[in-house]
């Protein structure tokens, strides 16, 4: 039987594949791949796309990148064993992207965590690490008293970004950080992993940035935010906030064709187009989000599906 995770893997330059599991049994492990766990851009909460969350994997090592709500539910959707875990990057502090961060942790202890996991994230990452212990002190202490549990508190090990550079560095894979706009919040981090099989960077949310096509220069795979302008006015006319909301997602997110700018200038070779503002239209095809991207990016384009798998080199 094939599951969702192997049935949604890409095939190079298309759209999601269904492979036979013959197939799949010939085919060598991929030492580096990506999988979209959630595209929906947002904190709403629905029955389709899954909020912010994404996963590399090298050399068997899971890097779990944002911590949306349904990221712990993802992972075991697409058959990561969460106590595998290695790392967690926070890109800003938007509660889309790290509301499940300590959550996630506490799932893998849950599950049989016994090896620390390493996160980083924006200044507040190392105070929200403590705040949640404090919070969950009852559960946590009960649980190592009654079930015999190792104490998590020694095994989440949080590190504050606070300028662009490398941030970890292993014999598998480099990691750094570049600061992009993402108003009004400053302390936002997109992230370059530079892996045996090629080189991935994650847009973060971000504001139309050119600098960060001179980060992303050359890189095999860019996944990228992006906004469809149509879909945010209809989005708003129903909203009570609706202006100010539409204020706020225009200053702060970059539109289906500025996205192509960026990759163009960028000269990557694939561009995944995820974080769906809004992400949650089911209106809003593949060629919509595509349409305008196109106008200034000809090279490979996948709109990303949750679960959807992409392996490297692409």
């Amino acid at each position: 039987m094939i599951d969702r995770r192997n049935a949604l893997k890409l095939a190079l330059g298309s759209a999601a594949t269904f492979a036979a599991p013959a197939i799949l049994a010939q085919t060598p492990k991929p030492r580096t791949r990506i999988v979209f766990l959630g595209t929906k851009g947002g904190p709403r909460v629905g029955i389709g796309a899954s909020n912010p969350a994404n996963l590399v994997v090298v050399n068997d090592t899971p890097i779990v990148i944002d911590c949306g709500m349904g990221v712990s539910r993802q992972l075991v959707k697409a058959g990561v064993p969460i106590p595998s875990v290695k790392y967690i990057f926070i890109s800003h502090h938007h509660s889309d992207h790290n509301l499940e961060y300590g959550n996630l942790f506490y799932n893998a202890w849950a599950a049989g965590l016994s090896t620390p996991i390493h996160s980083f994230g924006p200044k507040g990452i190392e105070a929200m690490t403590r705040d949640y212990w404090e919070l969950n002190k009852f559960d946590v202490e009960t649980r190592i008293e009654d079930e015999g549990r190792p104490d998590p508190r020694k095994l989440l090990i949080a590190k504050d970004i606070t300028e662009d550079g490398v941030v970890l560095k292993t014999p598998d894979v480099t990691v750094t950080a570049f600061r992009t706009p993402h108003p009004p919040i400053v302390d936002n981090f997109a992230y370059k992993f530079e892996a045996p099989d090629g080189v991935i960077v994650f847009s973060s949310d971000t504001a139309y940035n050119p600098k960060l096509a001179e980060f992303a220069h050359g890189a095999d795979v860019l996944v990228h935010e992006c906004l469809y302008l149509p879909a945010v006015d209809r989005l708003v006319a129903k909203t009570k906030n609706g202006a100010t909301l539409r204020k706020h997602l225009l200053a702060s997110h970059t539109s289906t064709e500025d996205v192509g700018r960026i990759a163009a200038a960028a000269g990557v070779k694939t561009l995944v187009l995820s974080h769906f503002v809004p992400g949650d239209d089911p209106d809003v095809t593949d060629d919509d989000w595509t349409r305008d991207v196109k106008t200034h990016f000809s090279g490979r384009i996948v709109v990303a599906k949750d679960l959807m798998e992409l392996q490297l080199p692409v």
